[in-house]
């Protein structure tokens, strides 16, 4: 069947652009080992943000010992979940929204595409905005001045590297990625080394242990901010490996090196926000800046550099994604362009929240809770499909409405809305007044309102998760044996 949606690039061969759209990759553009994947995930997560996520999880009210362990937890096994999704990248060689396909129908995902497309798309610019003010914060302290001007050039530099490397794509991606991974690696080891000094493990030792919920709480925000912020771009990586790959090892190498650094820069953080209620405060309105006061002068530089560059390599992840996500939605450009459409996208909303936006922390964890319901939704439905799924996909079919896939699925479908319907009604949102509506289920079902004790837990990203999971396991089963059978 032949492929409706493929588009192909105008003609920029030798400028080193990949020329490929959401097409599944031939067999002759397939190469390299799992250990490949080291690379893009390490660099993306290696971020000193990962320090400044220790003042978050304690703002829950939970004590080190707790923040831990939801650490742990909440990062190993949102990641987890991104491992799964990248072995239906190597069995399907297309992107993770072309491969959602066969759970919803061509054009049912049209709907998840859009989705993925939006999360992707802030994230990226949350990590420009980041970067902007990351390197405000060190001229300042240099002396060199960090107001609009610093601002300006940082905004331009950053947002040119990112939207330069998404255009280019994938092969560029991996290449400046391998590079981030070691100078960003390097430089916050060093970063550590010169602010332990600050940890006092006897105010740490003190914090008062939180409730239950306060640690589902934390625990649910990690996996929020974490794995779940990028389940929805995890095959893109893994769909140029070959066939013959092993997916033990796909799965191994996508989980360790994502979580890897969030893991060690969040038990880092821990210590340093705990040794310091000042700090702590600071971190939320500037996460990265606060940082630097606590490292000598002769270091502001190479700290910035190592921010920036970590920053820089989550963007491109999600400037890459987020184009193969909008063309998935419907839109009939080059992937390229698509890429250069949501930089625009992107410096538009960094221009915004550096120049005239509210302190930063608020916005943040609005977006999150926000979004992160509906994609939770969609993962416990993907997760659920590639685990029932014994063989490869039919590749051809995943771009014809009128294959196995079909054009749209209502089960699936179903699973997403009911599932964010019932998880908005189940987390709190006080970050910003238009989301003041969310929550509207916890006092129906005994759970004590808006202000109870799991008003703050993050319940509906946990509940949208197993609806979507639970739900197609159970209702899937029988139509994914029927399509692997036709």
């Amino acid at each position: 069947m032949a492929r409706t949606e493929e588009v192909t690039p105008a003609a920029v061969a030798g400028t080193g652009i990949e020329l490929n759209g959401i097409e599944v990759i031939a067999e002759s553009e397939r190469s390299g080992q799992p250990r490949s994947l080291f690379w893009p995930w390490f660099a993306s997560n290696i971020s000193v943000l990962g320090v400044s996520y220790g003042a978050f999880t304690l703002a829950f009210g939970v004590s080190f010992v707790q923040a831990v362990i939801a650490g742990i937890v909440g990062i190993v096994v949102s990641f987890a979940l991104c491992g799964v999704i990248a072995l239906a990248g190597k069995r399907g060689s297309a992107p993770t929204m072309v491969l959602s396909r066969a759970a919803f129908g061509v054009n049912g995902n049209r709907l998840t595409a859009a989705l993925s497309w939006l999360l992707t798309v802030g994230w990226e610019t949350v990590l420009v905005i980041l970067a902007t003010l990351a390197t405000a914060t060190v001229f300042t302290r240099l002396g060199w001045g960090g107001g609009t001007g610093t601002k300006v050039v940082a905004l331009v530099v950053v947002s040119a590297i990112t939207v330069l490397a998404g255009v280019a794509g994938f092969a560029v991606v991996m290449r400046l990625q391998t590079v981030i991974t070691v100078v960003t690696a390097v430089l916050t080891v060093v970063y550590m080394v010169l602010a332990a000094g600050h940890i006092h493990w006897s105010t740490v030792s003190s914090l008062p242990a939180g409730s239950t919920q306060h640690v589902i709480g934390a625990l649910v925000f990690l996996m929020t901010g974490f794995g779940l912020g990028w389940v929805n771009a995890a095959a893109d990586y893994s769909r140029y490996l070959p066939r013959t790959a092993s997916g033990r090892s796909v799965f191994g190498w996508t989980t360790f090196a994502a979580a890897l650094g969030p893991v060690v820069l969040l038990v880092f953080g821990l210590l340093l926000a705990g040794s310091s209620e000042s700090l702590s405060g600071a971190i939320g309105a500037d996460p990265i800046g606060a940082l630097t006061t606590l490292l000598p002068t002769w270091f502001l530089v190479p700290f910035a550099i190592a921010a920036v560059l970590g920053l820089i390599g989550g963007a491109v992840l999600d400037i890459y994604s987020s184009g193969l996500a909008l063309l998935t939605a419907g839109v009939r450009i080059p992937r390229y362009l698509a890429a250069g459409v949501d930089g625009v996208i992107m410096i538009a909303g960094t221009i915004y929240v550096v120049f005239f936006g509210s302190t930063f922390i608020g916005e943040f964890q609005g977006f999150l809770i926000t979004l992160g319901v509906p994609i939770a939704a969609w993962a416990g439905v993907m997760l659920a499909d590639v685990a029932l799924r014994r063989r490869d996909y039919a590749e051809d079919e995943l771009f014809d409405p009128r294959g196995r896939y079909g054009n749209l699925r209502a089960l699936p479908l179903t699973l997403v809305v009911g599932g964010t319907a019932i998880g908005w009604g189940l987390v709190t949102n006080t970050y910003a007044g238009w989301l003041d509506w969310q929550g509207y289920l916890l006092g129906p079902l005994g759970l004590g309102g808006k202000q109870g004790s799991w008003a703050f837990a993050g319940l509906g990203i946990l509940v949208a998760l197993v609806i979507g999971l639970v739900g197609t396991l159970v209702g899937s089963a029988g139509t994914v044996r029927r399509q692997e059978d036709a």
